[in-house]
């Protein structure tokens, strides 16, 4: 099979350092759990990448490869490792699509918080490209999106976006629009962020495992001293 008929993937992923993952759930979880619930998100979306079966799967990794963690993704699932690189969000994501790209005729690229995203997404994404469209979504409940795939890079996509707001998803809509680009998008899906992101994972009866000894803090009944 030639190499432009498939459609590579990439995930992004930061390294999973407590405090400085899934910050929002923190003060929920705290920074040991909060960061093992990333790790658990994280394996799940490479898995779920592999389940679709649609192209190669790439882990694109945030400062760094060299990661006990990402050792262990590679050891275990086989995905080519790779690093983003400088610069902000917009631009590590074009110099990261722009590699998919070299060789192949779409690319599409995720995120690895959220679970919901399924492997039919993913299928789905990559026959929305296949069709002739010039960009296909997974929209996210918050106003953002957790794929995006193209078949042609334009910087400008990705220039002043506002990410981790809720315009994310408004502003590339208008992007697009600007570059006269046909897109379709998929169902929204939903991320976990914030503390009602994760009670909703853990009622969630497909996806209620990734919580399995992540409970949440409690502060527990307080000790009367003893003189």
């Amino acid at each position: 099979m030639s190499t432009e008929t498939l459609t590579p993937i990439a995930i992004f992923a930061k390294v999973p350092r407590p405090g400085t993952v899934k910050t929002r759930l923190i003060p929920e979880l705290g920074s040991e759990k909060a960061t093992r619930l990333y790790e658990r998100c994280t394996v799940h979306t490479v898995k779920t990448a592999m389940e679709a079966n649609v192209g190669p799967v790439e882990l694109w990794c945030t400062p760094t490869i060299l990661h006990p963690f990402f050792d262990g993704i590679g050891r275990s699932l086989h995905p080519v490792l790779r690093t983003q690189g400088n610069g902000n969000l917009g631009v590590r994501m074009w110099r990261t699509l722009e590699a998919l790209l070299i060789g192949h005729r779409q690319a599409l690229l995720i995120g690895s918080d959220c679970p919901s995203l399924t492997a039919e997404d993913i299928r789905s994404a990559a026959l929305a490209l296949s069709a002739g469209n010039d960009a296909v979504f997974v929209p996210t409940e918050d106003g953002g999106y957790a794929l995006i795939g193209i078949r042609a890079v334009e910087p400008t996509l990705f220039e002043d976006i506002p990410w981790t707001t809720d315009r994310v998803m408004e502003t590339t809509r208008e992007r697009m629009r600007d570059l006269d680009w046909t897109w379709k998008e998929l169902p929204v899906r939903w991320d976990v962020d914030r503390p009602e992101d994760f009670r909703r994972l853990e009622a969630d009866p497909i996806l209620s495992h990734l919580c399995d000894r992540i409970s949440r803090r409690t502060s527990g009944p307080r000790l009367r001293a003893v003189s």
